[in-house]
């Protein structure tokens, strides 16, 4: 070891090839994310089009955190953040501010990805086309896939498009699924379980977005439903009213799975970051820093539609008894077999949240503590309780919190624009063709909204 680590530490990636044996020590693991790379060809539609600036952003701001290696971007030009996830200031001191390095020559030993009608040449490495219309995005191999129309699409669709991009990057560095870098990943947010590739006849153009929410937990998916609402083309932010909840802090550890967490955050509420970063643009953002759960109460004039990203039982199943007149809730998967599987469910449906998450009060995972990885941190001196509370720890990435998360604020574009309510959905990264969702009987949606335009 050449550093002292604890569970606050833990690079969440790295304790992948921690926890199925790979890496027979931390320093190891580490060692592998920092061979992983990938280089961004940018076309020149990314000087006037804010939907490829979301695309490129949101793929730096995804990919650096586990391609430790590096995100190189070729081809950007001198142009001004239209995006607002980037606001006042140049698209490069944006690509830069979220770990990107902006015109480096090519590197060949790593795959890439394309952005617009960029031309990166003959490789043997994949390469990855992001592309996005309407309510689709995902990503297809760069020399056979089809490209959308990418001019004509809800906010949602590129950032979903750089998530898929992220998540077939790192399984390809990886090793761990053989067709990563050969397959057409992606995802259909009108109709999720559908062939995203085939267009939806009924799919609506975009009219109403979500005006009044509250956001319980401020991690993985509750940073990533903040990331996802800057991208959707509020002409007025201010008039949208958030509740953020969340008592703890930012640990360096989050730097590895969290959108909005830097290592400049470490120590800092996560509440407070979250709120500096949507005040920035524009929001109206207040904060709760206490625990959710069985004692708290929505009070008349608060948002009455909550999006949930804790990974506490005792708080899931506390859901329904806050006063909320629509929950929708997200889990992530954990452990080396796991961590790319994602679940949303919505209330009120056919189960109460409670028989869902009751019997998992007090269930812990299987211990890891056995890997050799873990008994080199006991020969260094760790004591029992410090390694139980490391291997604790789930594996984590951004990417698929991102998805998740598009999967939440896209239950509410549906539900906006008169399309089919889901009970629930769930499935893996590793396999977006095989999602799986539920539909349920769902009233007009009537917890605040804005028209665009």
């Amino acid at each position: 070891m050449t550093t002292p680590v604890d569970h606050n530490s833990l690079h969440r990636t790295a304790k992948y090839f921690m926890d199925d044996g790979r890496a027979e020590t931390l320093d190891a693991a580490m060692a592998m994310l920092r061979q992983f790379g990938l280089t961004i060809y940018v076309g020149p539609e990314v000087e006037h089009s804010a939907h490829h600036q979301t695309a490129l952003l949101t793929l730096v701001n995804l990919a650096r955190r586990t391609l430790l290696a590096g995100i190189d971007v070729i081809g950007l030009p001198d142009a001004a953040c239209i995006s607002r996830l980037a606001p006042h200031r140049s698209l490069a001191d944006a690509v830069r501010e979220l770990g990107g390095v902006v015109n480096p020559a090519t590197r060949h030993e790593w795959p890439s990805a394309i952005i617009g009608s960029s031309d990166p040449g003959d490789s043997l490495l994949p390469c990855w086309r992001l592309t996005w219309e309407g309510w689709r995005g995902g990503v297809v191999p760069a020399r056979q896939g089809p490209r959308f129309d990418e001019t004509d699409a809800i906010g949602l669709a590129p950032a979903l498009a750089a998530a898929a991009c992220a998540a077939e990057a790192f399984a390809h560095h990886a090793g761990d699924h053989l067709f990563a870098g050969r397959r057409s990943v992606g995802l259909s947010l009108w109709n999720p379980g559908a062939d995203w590739l085939v267009a939806e006849v009924d799919e609506p153009k975009l009219t109403y977005l979500p005006s009044r929410l509250w956001f319980i937990g401020l991690g993985n998916l509750g940073q990533a439903f903040a990331w996802l609402l800057a991208c959707l083309p509020y002409s007025d932010p201010s008039q949208v009213q958030l509740m953020l909840q969340d008592y703890d802090d930012i640990a360096l550890s989050n730097d590895s799975t969290s959108v909005l967490s830097f290592i400049g955050h470490v120590g800092r509420r996560k509440a407070r970051v979250v709120a500096d970063w949507l005040d920035a643009r524009g929001f109206d953002s207040f904060i709760e820093e206490r625990r959710f759960g069985a004692w708290t109460c929505r009070a008349d004039g608060e948002p009455a539609a909550a999006l949930c990203g804790v990974d506490n039982a005792l708080a899931r199943a506390a859901l329904e008894d806050a006063g909320f007149g629509l929950v929708v809730e997200a889990g992530l998967g954990a452990g080396p077999q796991a961590f790319r599987s994602l679940a949303v469910h919505t209330f009120p449906s056919s189960r109460r949240a409670s028989d869902i998450w009751s019997k998992h009060v007090g269930q812990t995972a299987e211990s890891t503590e056995n890997m050799p990885a873990y008994q080199q941190l006991k020969r260094a001196g760790m004591d029992s309780c410090g390694l139980t509370q490391l291997a604790s720890r789930t594996v984590g990435v951004p990417f698929v919190g991102l998805i998740a998360g598009c999967l939440v604020i896209s239950e509410l574009l549906r539900r906006l624009h008169g399309g089919r309510a889901l009970e629930f959905a769930s499935g893996s990264v590793a396999s977006l063709d095989d999602l799986e969702a539920g539909p349920v009987e769902a009233p007009p949606y009537s917890f605040g909204h804005v028209t665009i335009g």
